[in-house]
């Protein structure tokens, strides 16, 4: 006999309703998911991060060099690289004030810039204290504070080096720690290293030392170093202008 009892009727036996599969596993894997992502970020940052680093120190080591070539090109036409003999000479080879004077790596350059440098960009590099340039290279809107990122290394506090000097002595370098003049580099920018510019155009990555954050030249020596076996011998006292990084 068939069974006409109604499902839908009071009292009437119903199937289950089915099951919604797969629910808990959906949450499950956006869980997961969520995870995986969390890791690979924190796996790739540090790559990252060191790929920047990296790619601002090739910039900073382009940078010098340039610069370099510019500081030849001086001192062809004016017998020394930029100093305080030379502000004068350069107002008077362009017929107005440059608004070089001042005691920063920024007054010195400017003098490069005068000369005939069109890009103030060959004067940055990245540290905590510098911003991209403006492009103004107008008189002492040129090169403002924390347009520059490179210490300028001279013989003494006014006297400009020459292409006639020792080959291996630096004549810009890039962190300084804090734009300060005591020869201490900040190792954050590029991973413990400093870029150093040499007088006979090559440009360098040198270790900072951990425990007084100077520039390791071999030998127990560090950059600003003279005497007996170095680049500057007994009668030379370097000294570095640091860059002007303007009011904090």
């Amino acid at each position: 006999m068939d069974d006409d009892t109604d499902p839908y009727e009071p009292g009437a036996e119903r199937d289950p309703p089915p099951r919604r599969r797969g629910a808990g596993w959906n949450w499950l894997m956006v869980l997961a998911l969520l995870v995986v992502t969390v890791v690979l970020i924190g796996l790739t940052s540090p790559l990252v991060l060191r790929s920047s680093k990296a790619s601002e120190r090739t910039q900073a080591i382009n940078n010098a060099r340039q610069v370099g070539i510019a500081l030849v090109e001086f001192d062809r036409e004016f017998g020394s690289f930029p100093d305080n003999g030379t502000m004068e000479a350069v107002a008077e080879s362009i017929g107005y004030d440059h608004g070089s004077s001042g005691n920063h790596s920024n007054d010195y350059f400017r003098q490069l810039v005068a000369f005939g440098v069109q890009s103030e960009e060959i004067f940055f590099a990245k540290t905590a204290y510098t911003h991209e340039p403006d492009g103004i290279i107008r008189g002492s809107r040129a090169l403002a504070p924390g347009e520059v990122g490179f210490g300028y290394v001279m013989l003494d506090a006014t006297t400009g080096q020459n292409t006639s000097g020792n080959p291996g002595r630096p004549v810009l370098a890039t962190p300084l720690l804090d734009a300060r003049t005591d020869w201490s580099f900040d190792p954050g920018p590029h991973h413990g290293r400093a870029v150093v510019l040499r007088l006979d155009g090559s440009a360098s990555v040198l270790p900072i030392r951990d425990h007084d954050q100077r520039v390791s030249v071999g030998k127990g020596r560090t950059m600003g170093e003279n005497g007996d076996e170095t680049v500057w011998g007994t009668g030379v006292n370097p000294v570095i202008k640091a860059p002007d990084k303007g009011p904090r």
